[in-house]
């Protein structure tokens, strides 16, 4: 399983201004086997701790932030003489020792020959309530559940993946029948790699969604184990009522929604707690079309998207028929699945955290808009091969903008101000060279 991601560890190897780094990322997107075959290819030898349940490392950790001492500590815990260039130290589950975390501090400043990385499925939420290092001595990557790109290497397509990544898009047309059956499976599957590797070793939808119901399990346990005991309610009631939300015509989330009479400050903490886990996006509107968009935020309106499109499908209980039964996946519940399915490789693939957008006085809506250099480009969703693009339109006539995106089932095709980019090929937005 090629993770893109790798390509940024390599990089980090190589700098020169190289500090501790923190990979961020749900429970079970795959930080660990990464982080493992990372230090397995690049490295003569890889030490890796688990800081879940071991006692011996918090005790290690209750003493000073001598480098060499918790150095020589590794070395007895891993059993991998630790040497300086050629080592690969993993700490995984991190935020379970809080002055480990500390003490990467004292690892830059100190001892900053060392490779070191550190993981934590709760990693987000011990940062957020301030774990004690200093903003500046650490890296930071964030590890997603696999794109469709990713996804179409692990099922052994890797000349379309190429294709994707191509300029020749009469060709892709030409293929378009095999990349929409395999964003079809990706709609049902997903990125999670317990998932993916279900799907390409059993190809059995059946026990792709048994995994998935799983991780849902699992993500509700840790709601009890790990948050505080006041939340736990809110949380599920946040959790379970993301279909619902997206169900609706107008996505944006209502906290109404929830039980009669809630409001928002009742449940900001739960929202953020999902957040800083990585189990759920939380897109806000801006009200304007200007730059920087986020001088234009409206933080009281949002919209609130799961961290995969297979979880959704498994959440919402979506019936693997279908997947083979002509395009209707791309219309469930108001295009919701599609939403959810660009959000995801724009935050993945391209590196894109977008916003949605409407103005004040007007029903015009545009699903998500994004900031490209200096051009700001609105992006329209469209489930199977529709055409009309009326919010769009209504949103080049105010302001003007160069380029304007729709993204839906039918082949690329550039207009005066209009761009319709297949959604099988949505990581070409990424390529501003394209405008």
């Amino acid at each position: 399983m090629n993770r893109y991601l790798t390509s940024d560890l390599i990089a980090w190897k190589n700098s020169k201004n190289r500090k501790p780094l923190i990979i961020k990322g749900a429970r079970q997107v795959g930080k660990t086997w990464l982080m493992k075959e990372f230090g397995a290819k690049y490295f003569s030898k890889t030490a890796y701790i688990n800081f879940d349940n071991n006692p011996r490392m918090q005790s290690v950790f209750e003493g000073d932030y001598n480098c060499d001492r918790l150095i020589k500590a590794f070395n007895i815990e891993t059993g991998i003489e630790i040497t300086k260039g050629d080592t690969l130290i993993i700490m995984d589950e991190i935020q379970e020792v809080p002055r480990a975390l500390s003490s990467l501090k004292y690892f830059n400043e100190n001892a900053n020959d060392y490779y070191i990385i550190a993981a934590g499925s709760l990693l987000g939420i011990a940062l957020h309530n301030g774990t004690s290092f200093p903003v500046g001595k650490v890296d930071f990557m964030n590890l997603y559940p696999l794109n469709f790109r990713e996804f179409l290497e692990a099922c052994g397509d890797e000349k379309y993946c190429k294709l994707l990544t191509s300029d020749d898009t009469q060709l892709m047309t030409s293929f378009k029948t095999k990349f929409i059956e395999r964003l079809k499976e990706y709609y049902y599957v997903g990125g999670m790699p317990e998932a993916v590797n279900t799907f390409i070793n059993t190809n059995n939808f059946t026990k792709v969604r048994t995994v998935q119901k799983n991780l849902l399990e699992y993500y509700e346990q840790d709601f009890s184990k790990h948050a505080p005991t006041n939340d736990i309610p809110r949380l599920n009631l946040i959790w379970h009522s993301i279909p619902g939300q997206l169900a609706r015509e107008n996505k944006k989330f209502v906290y109404g929604a929830l039980r009669k009479g809630a409001r928002a400050s009742e449940f900001e903490t739960s929202l953020e707690w999902l957040s800083d886990c990585g189990l759920v996006q939380k897109i806000n509107r801006v009200k304007k079309g200007g730059m920087p968009l986020i001088a234009y935020l409206d933080l009281n309106a949002f919209k609130l998207y799961m961290n995969d499109t297979g979880l959704l499908c498994a959440m919402c209980d979506i019936d693997s028929k279908t997947i083979i039964e002509g395009s209707s996946i791309f219309e469930e519940f108001k295009g919701a699945l599609t939403e959810q399915f660009v959000l995801q490789q724009l935050i993945s693939d391209c590196g894109i955290k977008p916003f949605y957008y409407s103005a004040d006085n007007s029903t015009a809506e545009i699903d998500f808009i994004i900031q490209l250099g200096k051009e700001i480009v609105p992006i329209e969703v469209k489930a199977g091969e529709n055409l009309q693009a009326k919010s769009l339109k209504v949103y080049h006539q105010k302001y003007q903008n160069k380029i304007s995106i729709k993204t839906s089932l039918s082949d690329f095709r550039k207009d005066e101000w209009l761009m319709n980019i297949p959604l099988y090929d949505i990581c070409r937005i990424k390529n501003i060279s394209i405008f």
